[in-house]
């Protein structure tokens, strides 16, 4: 019996330990020793509780939406610096047309999908039908979004309409009973709308990514686009769809961004687009391409999120230490995905020269 079921742990074990794991466990430890961290240091103050979690989700919902895009985009072996300035052009098509042309949120919600999927399939389309490195075709898109938002409006706009009032200020709270009534926990925790789009957006990316032919295509491009093309494999069409689906993911993002702060301003989110990208390499997703998960970017935004946190209830610090933090554990990931593509490459070597010795013998 022990022969016939070491085999079968020793499988499940060597599938858990695969390298291409071992920076999603990184992430996942790293985050709850930084959680258990402010647990004991600042667990008189209230970091343990419901309300800091889910603030953690309310505060970072829209940089989530927009990981989940670029991940995608990352596994192929591309990039996009144009996420934040489609997500603060969004804001200002929604900013500008409700409150200083009086149209409907959803007419200039539909538009700014429009405007974002379809810059994505463009930027996608040039970036493999004209061999445009993606650094340089998604620049020009940012230019292009962040100059359009200019020419919108160069100051703030607050919007005023019901619609967005009411989206914005839509909460589910979370209850418990006392004296045989329902009544808020305290602290107050809720999640609003913006949790709500980031989880299914969340759960869709995880869904395409790992259980669709799509996903196994954007795998199969990130891994080696060559050998994909000589299996036959759709990839130019793969590579477009992936950055419609990325322009998709930033108009919701956009959305999202737009109801936390509810106003529209062309210089919103400058940098965010870095914000973006270092959630999903802290995530586990190989800048190379070929490897990422969507568990993986979740906590990489959360792990991102928390520091900024600690910082505000030590209550002395300069957020500037954030960005610090953040560097350097952007930092400690690039050296651990480095370490482990030289792992793989070792052993993949190392394998290849058994079979060809085989093959002799």
């Amino acid at each position: 019996m022990d022969k016939k079921t070491n085999p079968t742990r020793q499988s499940l074990w060597s599938k858990m330990m695969n390298p291409k794991y071992i920076m999603v466990y990184a992430t996942v430890g790293i985050f709850l020793l930084m959680y258990l961290f402010g647990t004991i240091a600042f667990g008189s103050k209230g970091f343990n509780t419901l309300r800091t979690m889910t603030t953690l989700f309310v505060d970072n919902a829209y940089l989530g939406i927009s990981a989940v895009g670029m991940t995608f985009v990352l596994i192929t072996g591309g990039i996009d610096l144009s996420v934040a300035a489609v997500a603060s052009l969004t804001g200002m098509f929604i900013a500008y047309g409700t409150t200083e042309m009086g149209l409907s949120p959803w007419i200039c919600i539909a538009f700014s999908l429009f405007v974002g999927v379809g810059l994505g399939l463009l930027m996608g389309w040039v970036i493999h039908y004209l061999n445009v490195p993606p650094f340089i075709t998604t620049l020009t898109g940012m230019f292009l979004a962040r100059g359009v938002c200019s020419l919108i409006s160069a100051k703030s706009i607050t919007i005023q309409n019901s619609v967005i009032d009411e989206l914005a200020g839509w909460k589910i709270y979370f209850m418990h009973m006392q004296d045989g009534k329902w009544v808020k926990i305290k602290p107050i925790a809720y999640i609003n709308f913006s949790i709500i789009l980031f989880i299914v957006v969340l759960l869709v990316g995880m869904y395409l990514l790992q259980r669709t032919r799509f996903g196994r295509n954007v795998y199969a491009i990130g891994g080696n686009e060559q050998s994909a093309k000589l299996m036959g494999l759709p990839v130019g069409r793969t590579k477009v769809l992936v950055y419609g689906l990325n322009g998709l993911c930033s108009v919701l993002s956009g959305i999202a961004y737009t109801l936390y702060v509810k106003s529209g301003w062309n210089l919103s989110l400058q940098g965010g687009e870095l914000d973006v990208i270092t959630c999903a390499v802290i995530g586990g997703t190989l800048l190379t391409g070929g490897v990422g998960y969507m568990v993986g970017t979740f906590f990489g935004v959360m792990l991102k999120s928390i520091i900024p946190a600690l910082i505000t209830f030590q209550g002395d610090l300069l957020s500037w230490w954030g960005k610090i933090a953040t560097g350097l554990l952007l930092l400690l990931f690039i050296c651990i995905q480095k370490i482990v593509v030289n792992s793989s490459n070792k052993q993949s070597d190392k394998r290849g020269q058994k079979k060809l010795s085989g093959l002799k013998q």
